[in-house]
């Protein structure tokens, strides 16, 4: 954080540049009103297409934009490269360290992280999907055991090695169950010489009685079939009840695997549980129909990071990209009116609606399910339609035409190039194949002699 010069005009503070703080500042261009940007990285990641990152299929910086950059031209906005630590609602201040500045205006849109729904010890041993920081350590986790299981000579060590797990069937599990299959058996099934990678067991397990809860049941029931005829092994009504170095516990049951990803559940910062208003039990903000926090309407809460009701329909808004792009849209026009003199009654805000285009799934290549208005669609067809509207939603041109040009070489190649293992790292293996060459091999650093092994 840093500490600004004093301005005689109005001061918003937008702290996250995700998919709703982008669109709010955006929305705010022209107006005498002094912007302040804060987020922890100087980037703005498209979260949607994380997964891929995390399967090797894009590289971080085909979903990642420099925050800069989409803000230069824009004069009344200051991008700040920090975090916000706490929120004084009362004296209307925001601070980081040692820095503390004030704001009129407040827009808080930091998202959520994940849950591990109290067992937060499992996390090393099952990383979540929210960042890019996430999808490069899955990556490099999911190449790794590959490498190890080549050098593998021990069969129970080697099968756990080639046993993947992902915990949760939203559009993140299945997703990234459906990328790790066709990783092992179609990418890469020829660069290896000691294994079979077509026979990796990738596992897929959901606490409910369906995949994609939040569409409609024939949709959940054709993802859990494609799933089925790649040869992922789908579990519903599946609670993992412990998880460590050895596997994933359901009951009295250990499936052995080295490989877990957790995709199960999300929660609000601890950040804002500081802010003592109301939340709901993931930590999010209960907020009021303007998407402001009751007695605060000055401050926002956009996002994931708020508990959100439709105003029209009085049901709750999913946590999706399209939603929060349509909130930072929605405050935009609220605070542009009010600067502008048009409307100064913040009673008689209007409320928000999310105005829903559709959900879509994608669950491998030429696999997808898709609910537009009603229409159902699966097939190529819903894969084709999944392709065209996230390139749409990345910023940049480049990006665009890049992950284009990216899934059209996957396509025809079955080709990932984006398998990097960066880092320092050690491949545990029990009993190596080669005796001593590789076993001093495996003692040194991750460096590109060990990768060359």
């Amino acid at each position: 954080m840093c500490r600004m010069a004093d301005s005689p005009r109005k001061r918003l503070i937008v702290i996250g540049a995700g998919f709703a703080g982008l669109n709010l500042v955006k929305g705010l261009r022209g107006l005498p009103l002094d912007i302040i940007l804060v987020d922890k990285h100087n980037y703005h990641c498209f979260q949607p297409l994380l997964y891929q990152v995390a399967t090797a299929g894009l590289s971080p910086a085909d979903i990642a934009y420099p925050i800069r950059r989409v803000f230069r031209d824009q004069k009344n906005v200051r991008v700040v490269l920090g975090e916000v630590e706490r929120i004084d609602l009362a004296n209307k201040t925001v601070s980081g360290g040692e820095a503390s500045v004030s704001y009129d205006y407040l827009a808080i849109c930091v998202g959520v992280t994940h849950s591990y729904f109290g067992n937060e010890k499992w996390q090393p041993m099952a990383p979540g999907l929210k960042s890019i920081d996430d999808a490069t350590e899955i990556r490099r986790k999911v190449l790794l055991a590959f490498e190890a299981a080549e050098l593998e000579q021990d069969e129970a060590s080697r099968r756990a090695k080639l046993t993947f797990v992902v915990v949760g069937g939203g559009p993140t599990g299945v997703e990234m169950a459906g990328a790790l299959r066709e990783i092992a058996a179609v990418d890469i099934q020829r660069d290896f010489r000691n294994i079979d990678t077509t026979t990796s067991r990738i596992m897929l397990l959901q606490g409910g009685d369906r995949l994609l809860p939040s569409m409609d049941p024939k949709l959940s029931a054709r993802a859990l079939k494609d799933l089925q005829d790649m040869g992922v092994e789908v579990r519903l009504n599946c609670r993992v009840t412990g998880v460590d170095e050895t596997g994933v516990w359901v009951g009295d049951e250990q499936l052995p695997a080295d490989n877990i990803i957790w995709a199960a559940g999300v929660q609000a910062p601890a950040m804002l549980r500081t802010l003592g208003v109301p939340t709901d039990r993931s930590g999010r903000i209960v907020v009021g129909p303007d998407l402001s926090i009751p007695g605060h309407p000055e401050v926002f809460v956009l996002g994931d990071a708020g508990a959100i009701t439709d105003a029209k329909t009085n049901q709750p808004v999913p946590g999706l990209a399209p939603a929060a792009m349509q909130m930072g849209k929605f405050a935009a026009k609220v605070l542009r009116a009010e600067l502008s003199g048009q409307s100064a009654d913040v009673k008689a805000r209007p409320g928000f609606s999310y105005h829903d285009k559709g959900t879509m799934a994608t669950i491998g290549k030429r696999r997808a399910v898709a609910d537009i208005k009603g229409w159902h669609i699966t097939g190529l067809v819903a894969w084709l339609m999944w392709s065209v509207v996230h390139v749409m939603f990345l910023i940049s041109f480049r990006t665009k035409l890049f992950v284009m040009a990216g899934w059209v070489y996957d396509y025809i190649m079955n080709n990932r190039e984006a398998r990097l293992i960066t880092g320092k790292f050690r491949l545990h293996v029990v009993k190596p194949r080669g005796g001593a060459t590789e076993t001093t091999l495996l003692q040194t650093r991750g460096t590109s002699e060990q990768a060359a092994v």
